[in-house]
């Protein structure tokens, strides 16, 4: 699979998780891929939000994994 079509279906799947971090005044931006690893930024209520780890690992990081299995972790940069 191109990586092309890997990046397309990584940011497809962050447009799904986009809406529930929104409801919090938080947002995530697709910054890039390094292999199986999603580089993201956490913007808004996110950016500084001390539980922002949590959201990123328990939540981000799940929600990508079960969508598009080639990916290995979410790093937030």
């Amino acid at each position: 699979m191109s990586e092309e079509s890997l990046e397309q279906r990584v940011k497809a799947a962050l447009e799904e998780v986009r809406p529930a971090l929104q409801m919090d005044g938080g947002d995530v931006e697709f910054v890039g891929l390094d292999g199986g690893a999603v580089k993201v930024r956490l913007m808004g209520a996110c950016g500084g939000c001390p539980m922002a780890t949590m959201t990123l690992v328990g939540f981000v990081q799940e929600r990508l994994r079960q969508r598009v299995p080639e990916v290995t972790q979410v790093v937030r940069v």
